[in-house]
């Protein structure tokens, strides 16, 4: 029996007039992805995740839900919740009242689960207190239990790590790699690529409403290839030897002043020591780099990407 992916999403398009916010994006999360949704902002991320869990409609193409479409109800829903943008509560009840509310109205036993996920977004210590008075890390905590009130098997998280201090950032992500321990899949939209490298096995990144990449991180970083740093006695005349050198191309310039190149072959590499030394540059330094995601998406996301790199 073949079963169906948590989320499949294919030639999902929402326009609002003349402004097309998203432009034909397909995706696969599979079970057991932790899957980053990144772009810049304003590159159609929140309008994604809303047509995802069935909040607007698309003007074409379709989402499917572990198989069911989220337009027809409540009941293609079951197995999936999370929030988009920043999750809403009474700001002058509790946060143990808050969930109660939210708990009759998912009904299925889910009171007698608040303990439970207060215990795993670590607000149990706060539960009696007033939302209103909670930082905006613990509202974000808040928002993940107000989701798994639901037992979810699918958490679809908008943005979880934004405006939170470096604690709080920590925090949310030993939280999401807990849940995907215990066998959660989790996708999350971000700009905050540092947290999404941390966490994410899996991502898609996203640019003026279309997906320019979707894969593994480690695949990302093989199609981007292998940057080298390079410092020697003599960077000019090094400078000279690299623009030459065959096998060696995309020579400049870091932000430390050190030299950077790309390399064809290791052994493109050690021809060009060879060479540094007969020139008279010796290298004090030679270190490989690979690509950070920051580095790959802004190459993919920024005006001068002319193409997309093959999903």
């Amino acid at each position: 029996m073949v079963t169906a992916a948590p989320l499949e999403v294919r030639g999902l398009v929402k326009r609002y007039g003349d402004l097309t916010a998203v432009d034909g994006v397909d995706l696969t999360v599979n079970s057991g992805d932790v899957f980053g949704y990144l772009g810049p902002n304003g590159a159609g991320k929140t309008t994604s995740l809303r047509m995802m869990l069935g909040l607007i409609r698309p003007t074409a193409g379709e989402v499917r839900l572990f198989g069911r479409d989220p337009q027809l109800g409540a009941a293609a829903l079951e197995g999936v919740a999370g929030f988009v943008e920043a999750p809403r509560f009474y700001p002058y009840l509790t946060g143990r009242k808050n969930l109660e509310l939210l708990a009759a109205l998912d009904g299925d036993g889910a009171a007698g689960r608040i303990d439970e996920v207060l215990d795993v977004v670590e607000l149990r210590d706060r539960a009696g207190d007033r939302v209103g008075g909670y930082s905006h890390g613990m509202g974000q905590r808040l928002g993940i239990a107000a989701a798994l009130l639901r037992r979810p098997r699918l958490l679809l998280l908008d943005e979880p790590a934004t405006g939170l201090d470096p604690a709080g950032m920590r925090d949310m992500r030993l939280l999401i790699r807990r849940l995907a321990g215990q066998g959660m899949t989790v996708l999350l939209s971000s700009h905050l690529l540092a947290e999404v490298e941390e966490v994410c096995n899996r991502v898609a990144i996203i640019r003026r409403g279309r997906v320019v990449y979707e894969g593994s991180l480690a695949d990302l970083r093989r199609a981007a290839g292998v940057a080298y740093r390079l410092r020697t006695t003599d960077d000019e005349r090094a400078a000279r030897v690299c623009a030459v050198q065959p096998g060696i191309d995309e020579v400049g310039r870091g932000d430390d002043g050190t030299l950077s190149f790309r390399a064809e072959t290791e052994r493109a590499v050690g021809e060009l020591s060879l060479a540094l030394s007969e020139a008279g540059a010796l290298v004090l330094e030679l270190a490989p780099r690979m690509a950070t995601l920051e580095d790959l998406f802004f190459e993919l996301t920024e005006d001068h990407a002319a193409t997309a790199v093959p999903a």
